[in-house]
Parts: C-alpha cells; sequence; structure tokens
C-alpha cells in the first residue's frame, strides 16, 4: 500500500510522461492479481487518477489507463469504487477533464475516432454486471442527459469506428441493463424500431460477446409478459430469431415445414445450430418465458416450434441445455386442460418446494457432470 501511494504522485496528469508510463505500467501489473486489485480498492484517490488519465494526450498513458480500469471494475468491489467517484462527480463544462467514468465511457463509445471505444464497452460491461448496479448507472445516464439512441446506433452500424473498434461488449451492457424494467421500456418502444434493430446479432458469427449479450437481451424482455402479443406479432417475430439459432440440418415433411414460420422452412444441409452452450440456454429460456400465457403457447404450437425442439433434444450433449429444452417441451406437449391455467406466473408455488425443484435441478446437473 505505501508502494502504491508514492506512485500517486507520478500518476498526476501533469507529471512528465516517462513517469507516468512506468507508475502506470506498475499499476496495470497490480491490477493483474486479486490480491493488487484489493489493495487499490483502499486507495481510491488512485482510482480517481486513473480515471483521469483516460483523458491523457498520450494514447499510451490513455490505453494503459483503460487497461487497469477494466481489471478493477472486473471485480465488484471495484464496479462500486468507479461508480462512487461518478456519482460524486461535479457537472461537466465544456468538455473539460473529469473523473465521472460512466460519462468518459459513453463519450469514447460514441465517437467514431475514439481508439478507447472497445475498453470503454468493456469497462461499462463490468460496471453493470453487478444487478445491484444497473439502477445506478442508468440514473447517472439520465443525469448525464445521455441518448440511449447514440449507443445502440454505434452498436448497430457497421464500421463505425473509424479506428477499428468492434463494440462487441455493447451486447452484454445491454444485457445487463435490461435487467431493469426502465431499459426494457426503452427497447420495446412499440413507436420506434429500437428492438428490432438488435435481432439480427442473435445469429452474429463474428463475435460470440456480440451474440450471446443480444440473446441475454431479448430473453431479458421476455419476462414482461405485457409485450408478449407484441414480441409474438409480424412486428417484431421474436419466435423465428430465437428457434432459427437452435435449428440444424433435419429435414422435415412439407406438411411440418409449411407449419414453421417461414426462415425455418426447408433449411439447407449446412445449417449449424448454435455452438456455445450457455446461449443455447439463453434461448430457450427465453422461449420459456413467452409459454408463460396460454397465447404464447398457442403460437409456439401453431408455428410448430416444438419440432425444432424435438431435434434439438436429441442432438444436444450438454445438461443445462437438455433441462432447458425439457421444460419448454413439457409445457408444449401438454394440452391447456391440462395446464389448466391461463398465466403460469400466477402460480404461488411455496418456498421449500421452490428450493426443492432447484436442488433437484442441481442435482440432474452434478449427476452428468460426475
Amino acid at each position: 500500500m505505501d508502494s502504491l501511494n508514492e506512485l500517486s504522485s507520478f500518476l498526476d496528469l501533469k507529471s512528465r510522461l516517462d513517469l507516468k508510463v512506468v507508475a502506470l505500467q506498475h499499476v496495470l501489473g497490480v491490477t493483474g492479481t486479486v490480491e493488487g486489485r484489493q489493495c487499490l480498492f483502499g486507495a481510491p484517490a488512485i482510482v480517481r487518477q486513473l480515471v483521469l488519465l483516460l483523458q491523457d494526450d498520450s494514447p499510451v498513458i490513455s490505453k494503459d489507463a483503460s487497461l487497469s480500469l477494466i481489471n478493477i471494475t472486473g471485480d465488484d468491489d471495484g464496479a462500486n469504487a468507479a461508480l462512487i467517484i461518478s456519482e460524486s462527480s461535479p457537472p461537466i463544462l465544456n468538455d473539460e477533464i473529469t473523473d465521472n467514468l460512466i460519462y468518459l465511457c459513453f463519450k469514447n463509445i460514441t465517437d467514431n475516432g475514439s481508439k478507447l471505444a472497445d475498453p470503454c464497452s468493456m469497462i461499462l460491461s463490468n460496471i453493470t454486471r453487478p444487478r445491484l448496479f444497473v439502477e445506478r448507472v442508468l440514473t447517472l445516464a439520465e443525469k448525464l442527459e445521455f441518448s440511449w439512441n447514440l449507443i445502440l446506433n454505434a452498436f448497430t452500424t457497421n464500421n463505425y469506428n473509424t479506428t477499428g473498434a468492434k463494440l462487441h461488449y455493447l451486447g452484454p451492457v445491454f444485457s445487463n441493463l435490461s435487467q431493469s424494467k426502465k431499459m426494457r421500456s426503452y427497447l420495446m418502444n412499440k413507436d420506434q424500431c429500437i428492438f428490432q434493430r438488435l435481432l439480427p446479432f442473435v445469429e452474429y458469427a463474428e463475435s460470440t460477446v456480440r451474440r450471446g449479450g443480444i440473446v441475454g437481451t431479448l430473453r431479458n424482455c421476455c419476462f414482461d409478459i405485457e409485450n408478449h402479443e407484441w414480441l409474438l406479432s409480424s412486428n417484431v417475430d421474436i419466435l423465428s430469431y430465437l428457434l432459427l439459432p437452435l435449428a440444424g440440418p433435419e429435414e422435415f415433411s412439407d406438411e411440418e415445414n409449411d407449419k414453421l414460420p417461414l426462415d425455418l422452412q426447408y433449411l439447407p444441409e449446412t445449417k449449424k445450430r448454435e455452438d456455445d452452450p450457455d446461449i443455447r440456454v439463453m434461448l430457450l429460456e427465453a422461449l420459456g418465458q413467452l409459454c408463460a400465457t396460454k397465447n404464447g403457447r398457442e403460437h409456439l404450437r401453431e408455428k410448430n416450434a416444438y419440432i425444432i425442439l424435438r431435434e434439438l433434444h436429441k442432438w444436444e450433449k450438454d445438461k443445462a441445455a437438455l433441462l432447458a429444452c425439457e421444460n419448454v417441451v413439457d409445457i408444449l406437449i401438454k394440452t391447456e386442460e391440462e395446464i389448466g391455467l391461463d398465466n403460469l406466473k400466477e402460480v404461488n408455488v411455496p418456498d421449500e418446494y421452490a428450493e426443492k425443484f432447484h436442488k433437484l435441478d442441481q442435482e440432474y446437473l452434478q449427476e452428468y457432470k460426475a
């Protein structure tokens, strides 16, 4: 800790470049270990200096500062420290130097010439990952009067950043933030085509991070039953986007194909399923949420979702994905008379039974791992 405090004097924006380089390289090394990060959490002044150094005129300094902040915000304590600094930061005037990390992340992400766009996307992804921090970030964004449309535009525009930044980590940012009802309301604004702009990335082959982030976003949005009718309508057609990554090259009869959504009919022999099991689980969880109401269940049956899930179950090797698949199939193969409820979310499961069911699922998964 003493050595870190000594370094603080060299991490000033006005310090000599060579001194800042050496000091920052040492700090970056410290952030690479759990013990080192714990020490830094006890020195918030250094964390604040790293935020300030994101704005250094030297690309070497700003890059090392960004890498240090990625490591720091990867821990909940570090993300909280960065948030506290941002929340206590004074209003920003005339684009002056600031210690508001959330503002700097937004600024660099939306600046199509910023070389820090990708590191800032990663930092924002880290900070928004803990559920407890989501509302705090959204509140900060409101205070900054920052438009999420600008972030969405950067994310969905091909080659938006001229320096080569890919902005893939904005996918997890949207997924993290969509844990909030407030963000879901923005994404599913029926008067704008915000949600529809995210759908094509469900099968984005270039990046598992981007793809998984958007699937997570869709899954979270499916928790809002009041939007199911709209999500399943032709205006969005979310079912096609959830089923297509789960579909393989299997051949179906003409009758079976005709019942499927148009995009899932007569798929080629080269069709491959989503190769990431965690993403497959999220897709299945989204389908499970759409089965919460009678209208949703009937829509999935009408669109022959069962045959896609049937073939997936034959192919699937991951136990968690198998369990998620079985959960959806078990609902679809039942008649509405057997189910006996319109809204499954209205079922009150006693805590002791909920805990028992969770334990059975965990034992099922552990048995497979063994």
